[in-house]
């Protein structure tokens, strides 16, 4: 049986860049993205959300540098 896969798309430094991966290739993907926006299905989620997710309805992760504000 093929395990499901959902395209991760990783926005970095180096660009933009899509994959289809499966659940625990993502879940190593975001792991290694430590302090950037994980976001499931247009939701921003915590990494554990995104592991206890029903990866059949999952939809697109999206991975991204975590935006920063502020006053200079």
């Amino acid at each position: 049986m093929d395990e499901i896969t959902t395209t991760v798309e990783i926005a970095d430094k180096t660009g933009h860049t899509t994959l289809e991966l499966t659940k625990s290739e993502t879940l190593s993907r975001v792991a290694a993205s430590e302090g950037s926006w994980i976001f499931a299905g247009d939701q921003l989620v915590q990494a554990e959300q995104l592991a206890q997710s029903n990866w059949d309805t999952v939809g697109t992760v999206r991975i991204v540098p975590a935006l920063v504000g502020g006053l200079r």
